[in-house]
């Protein structure tokens, strides 16, 4: 590699011309919009009941990401059972599969007359065109990248500290929530974060599902294309800017989280 200024130079002129510049462009035409423009698109009734969902839904499907990607994660790492690459490759899935067959996928589905919502509203539970639905659509874009995330932190991690910490008498709850969770604390919230991040801005596997129906499972990126459809530019670069600055908001909160128990982890 060459040397640091060279390489810091690189570094800062490709960040720019792939990230800065495009979202700076974001700023620039938002700004240019006058207040009054600007509060009426970008914080709507219909527009702040997107934001609720789009927000709401990543949140909640990262969390539940979390939990089972960490769970998925272990059993790929601390077990050998036959069929372990080929559920290994079913992780990856969502990376690979266009955003819209999935979305296609999961409406069909999940819909009252697909395979799985059928007995679900046979039991008087919804899936497919509702909120429920964009939050199952946001779990299976997700999941990858906590288990991803997780999994080489734990094959670092060993068996050798867990079988330390049993010959000390701790029980297997004691291992886990003073022993392991620490060391996978940082990684697990990277996943979220990704995951998170991921979900808020996502738009072809959630369309279908969500049905788009006003105030009910209307996302935010679909107000997005709307203002583009009708030609308001502006207004579809002020709902933008929203996004942008709450998600940056929460993934700065994140990340500052993450960074103090980098540090607790370090001085231990």
């Amino acid at each position: 590699m060459p040397g640091f200024g060279l390489t810091m130079g690189m570094t800062l002129l490709w960040l720019a011309l792939v990230v800065l510049i495009p979202l700076s462009a974001v700023f620039i035409r938002s700004f240019g919009l006058g207040p009054s423009h600007f509060a009426r698109v970008a914080f709507s009734e219909r527009t702040l009941d997107a934001y609720r969902l789009s927000f709401g839904a990543s949140l909640f499907a990262a969390a539940i990401n979390a939990v089972f990607g960490l769970l998925i994660a272990w059993v790929l790492v601390r077990y050998d059972f036959w069929g372990k690459k080929l559920m290994s490759a079913f992780v990856d899935l969502p990376f690979a599969l266009p955003t819209a067959v999935a979305g296609i996928a999961l409406t069909a589905i999940y819909a009252d007359t697909g395979w799985i919502g059928a007995p679900l509203a046979a039991i008087g539970i919804k899936v497919a065109y509702t909120p429920l639905g964009v939050v199952i659509a946001l779990i299976f874009i997700g999941l990858p990248f906590v288990v991803r995330t997780v999994e080489p932190v734990l094959e670092d991690l060993g068996k050798g500290i867990e079988e330390a910490a049993a010959t000390l008498g701790a029980g297997r709850g004691r291992i886990f929530l003073s022993v392991i969770l620490p060391e996978i604390a940082p990684a697990l919230l990277t996943g979220f974060a990704l995951a998170f991040a991921r979900a808020v801005g996502e738009y072809g596997s959630v369309i279908f599902i969500a049905g788009n129906v006003p105030f009910v499972s209307e996302i935010a990126p679909l107000m997005i294309i709307t203002q583009l459809e009708q030609y308001d530019y502006a207004g579809a670069t002020a709902i933008a800017t929203v996004m942008l600055l709450a998600s940056f908001a929460l993934l700065l909160i994140i990340n500052v989280i993450q960074g103090r128990e980098r540090r607790r982890l370090g001085g231990i």
